[in-house]
């Protein structure tokens, strides 16, 4: 997606092109397939889910076609992990790489060890205190709590009078993977009636995975991890700069 003489243009593929993927279910196993996969255009070309689509279809609201609307289908389906992973923008990855990610991101922390040893913000615990607490024997315990991000923002302390950047804070821990968005669900007023935009519900990795799989890859070195990460992309799109690489995936993070 590019801006061209102030329109938003979409790049994509013919409605008749035999390799456009058609179906959520068909982006969901060609993530499968390559690993992992931003939403939108990017430096890497052909590297995302919008140039494998038809860009008619794109916010037409027609859940069969729309792959905006597949979006919430597939964090819902928990088939892969959704979120803002690639330079603070959304993308998918698949649950074999998504340790990897993990690792790399989080450079081997979870997020209670990252907060203690001062790496993880004040705001970032405020946000993170609602998915994750500790049993009788101190350690953590991933919670299933189903908020809707417009309810969290109230809830953590953030708006009006009170935290800022609430956008920023919880982009950067998808970026890190403590967080991964889990659901769509639209507004409902006094009625029960739905309204709206449909609105993001986050969940920790570890919530809707388990702890095992999400940190199964923490036995190796988080430059090692990253180095996996960089490598798939060369292999797929070997003309792929590596500066353009970097800034879906990050600088390699110091062992």
């Amino acid at each position: 997606m590019s801006v061209e003489n102030g329109e938003w243009i979409m790049r994509g593929l013919a409605w008749d092109d035999p390799y456009r993927i058609r179906t959520w279910q068909e982006l969901v196993n060609w993530i499968n397939e390559i690993g992992f996969l931003p939403l939108f255009g990017n430096e890497v070309a052909g590297f995302s889910a919008e140039e494998h689509t038809a860009p008619d279809f794109w916010w037409s609201g027609n859940r069969q076609e729309d792959p905006w609307e597949w979006r919430e289908i597939i964090a819902a389906s928990g088939r892969v992990a959704y979120g803002k992973f690639f330079g603070n923008k959304a993308g998918y990855i698949s649950l074999e790489w998504l340790p990897y990610f993990v690792n790399c991101r989080r450079n081997g922390y979870d997020f209670d060890s990252r907060y203690q040893d001062g790496l993880a913000s004040r705001r970032e615990k405020k946000i993170m205190d609602f998915y994750i607490a500790c049993d009788e024997a101190g350690d953590a315990v991933y919670k299933d709590e189903r908020i809707l991000s417009t309810e969290l923002k109230k809830m953590a302390g953030f708006g009006k009078g009170g935290e800022k950047n609430y956008p920023g804070i919880t982009t950067g821990l998808q970026m890190q993977l403590y967080l991964v968005i889990a659901d769509f669900k639209r507004r409902q007023n006094k009625r029960g009636d739905e309204y709206g935009m449909a609105v993001s519900i986050m969940l920790t990795p570890e919530a809707l995975w388990g702890y095992d799989l999400v940190t199964s890859a923490y036995a190796e070195k988080p430059s090692v991890s990253w180095r996996r990460l960089v490598n798939r992309v060369k292999e797929l799109y070997p003309g792929a700069a590596e500066g353009d690489i970097l800034r879906l995936i990050g600088k390699e993070p110091e062992d």
